[in-house]
């Protein structure tokens, strides 16, 4: 087991383009595949706390189904939007089928 990382999701489960909520140390959590690669970010928006899972996922960009905010999924860097300020994003690591996130 990796030191610090919980299991949150079988990889098999999250083709590219799909993401997963998912409920790490007693907070809402997104995980996305892109490309085959596999991220994790705080799944609240900051600026009304919706949840970034029920938004569009394009490319690495994910929108806040509430007010459109934009973030990079790679870095929770905000790119457009009326939020003042970028998501946490958190270590992820797949080992054989299962994606773990470090929070």
């Amino acid at each position: 087991m990796l030191e610090g990382f919980v299991p949150v999701a079988a990889a098999s489960e999250l083709p590219p383009g799909a993401m997963k909520r998912v409920v790490v140390g007693g907070e809402r959590t997104l995980v996305v595949n892109v490309g085959g690669d596999f991220y994790a970010l705080r799944d609240v928006c900051g600026h009304a706390g919706a949840p970034l899972s029920t938004g569009d996922l394009t490319g690495y960009v994910i929108e806040c189904p509430l007010h459109y905010a934009c973030f990079d999924v790679r870095t929770g860097k905000l790119l457009s939007g009326p939020v003042s300020g970028d998501v946490a994003t958190y270590q992820v690591r797949v080992e054989g089928d299962t994606v773990y996130v470090k929070r």
